[in-house]
């Protein structure tokens, strides 16, 4: 342990800073809320909002890694969004069942794609803020209250009037 503990750090300072579309503290902060409700026992549907801004995230992750080794193709962007959003079904597949709600969609996913619909809104928002400031941010870490704070609001709303 003390050694794969020695690998990861030492690792972690000789490897240089890439800029990412998420920051760590955004992807910690969403990741660590959606365990959290889904242990108190929130409403599924408020939790697949949390998930959906998650697996956009992680598909943020897959395009800035693909862009580092240089890997570009047609469609690109759009199949590792969707290829994130896939893995809705290996996380929550023997904990659900399909009931389709909204458009045959089943409610859980119909969520989790607004979620991740509802992330990529605030961070959109927030550029559209910077620019507006002279390229600099209100506040430290707006990027991550606005992006938390959206999603906050859209699951304490889907959780009253959800059915």
């Amino acid at each position: 342990m003390k050694k794969l503990l020695a690998f990861l750090f030492g690792t972690t300072l000789t490897s240089g800073a890439v800029a990412n579309p998420a920051c760590a503290v955004c992807t910690v902060a969403i990741g660590a809320t959606l365990t959290i409700s889904r242990r108190l026992g929130v409403c599924d549907n408020a939790v697949a909002i949390w998930l959906g801004a998650f697996l956009v995230i992680l598909g943020y992750w897959m395009i800035k890694w693909f862009d580092k080794k240089n890997w570009h193709f047609f469609g690109r962007d759009i199949i590792l969004i969707l290829l994130s959003f896939s893995m809705i079904g290996g996380l929550y597949i023997n904990q659900l069942h399909y009931s389709p709600c909204y458009w045959f969609i089943d409610a859980f996913l119909f969520w989790a794609i607004c979620g991740g619909i509802i992330y990529i809104v605030s961070q959109k928002l927030y550029e559209f803020m910077k620019r507006r400031n002279n390229n600099h941010a209100h506040f430290p870490f707006e990027k991550v209250v606005l992006a938390v704070g959206m999603l906050l609001i859209a699951s304490i709303l889907v959780s009253k009037f959800s059915i």
